[in-house]
């Protein structure tokens, strides 16, 4: 490995531990996620207690909480707490307009989140984060797990010439890209968002750096050629795919809820468990426009 990518890595695993006193924090990998325990979601949190998930947040960017049995009104207030609740693009009647169910089994013939992604970006506003309660695990008792990649180390691990390169770029996000590459359209109610934001962006709250395209929403790099932006696309692609230090992987068990940050990480909904089921419930919350 380039020492350049070395570096980035120790300056991300020799960070200062966040302190904690009202929760425990026990990190996932040195560079991404954290289970947090001494947390009943069921109840309203303390200003201390909801200061040192807000921390914890911003420093490990997944958070996991185990053995919630969450009501959809415990779930929506402590979404509320990091922000206005983001809703749903089409409910069903009658449904909550904030929650979106995440329902698989065996007459599945796809799933949402099977692949590299972050939410909503063609959004103009992508949303702040996610929470996602799961209820239901597969009936094997396996399988089913969700990647989670930092975007913040993905670019911090790039070679010096790379990020002077990727300054200064705008990606288009569509909407409409993920049904074409299925071979279908949108729903006729369904307005398609589409906007160009930064390849390289600012995470709002830190200010750290962050590489800011995915594969289903991203249709090309606006200042280059089709053929060089797809070259370019597929190098970062496949960086963010390939690259195991900037993963974690979460599994889930029922009552797990876990909450990642939008802006700075991408996720894969890992499909291995067909025909068995998987159930939850998934609240998202509301972000800003990304500035470069």
């Amino acid at each position: 490995m380039e020492q350049f990518a070395l570096d980035a890595i120790e300056r991300v695993t020799t960070r200062p531990a966040v302190d904690c006193s009202a929760i425990r924090v026990d990190p996932l990998t040195p560079v991404i996620g954290a289970e947090v325990s001494g947390l009943d979601l069921t109840k309203e949190l303390t200003l201390d207690q909801v200061d040192e998930v807000r921390r914890a947040f911003l420093a490990h960017h997944v958070l996991v909480f185990r053995d919630q049995a969450l009501t959809d009104e415990d779930h929506k207030r402590f979404a509320a707490l990091f922000g206005p609740l983001h809703l749903v693009a089409a409910p069903v009647d009658g449904s909550d307009p904030y929650i979106l169910e995440i329902s698989a089994g065996k007459e599945s013939r796809a799933i949402a989140g099977n692949g590299w992604h972050a939410d909503g970006t063609a959004d103009t506003e992508p949303s702040l984060g996610s929470m996602l309660h799961i209820t239901r695990v597969p009936e094997a008792g396996s399988g089913g797990d969700t990647m989670f990649a930092n975007m913040h180390l993905a670019y911090d691990m790039l070679s010096p010439a790379m990020k002077t390169f990727l300054e200064g770029l705008t990606a288009v996000h569509d909407g409409a890209l993920p049904w074409r590459n299925a071979g279908q359209t949108p729903p006729e109610n369904y307005e398609v968002p589409c906007n160009e934001h930064p390849v390289v962006v600012r995470h709002p709250d830190t200010g750290r750096k962050l590489l800011f395209v995915n594969q289903p929403y991203t249709s090309h790099i606006a200042q280059l050629s089709r053929t060089e932006s797809d070259a370019v696309l597929a190098m970062l692609y496949d960086h963010i795919e390939r690259t195991p230090l900037l993963h974690c992987r979460v599994r889930w068990q029922p009552g797990t809820l876990v909450f990642w940050d939008n802006r700075c990480v991408q996720h894969h909904a890992i499909w291995d468990y067909y025909p068995h089921s998987r159930y939850g419930r998934r609240i998202a919350i509301d972000g800003t426009r990304p500035q470069a």
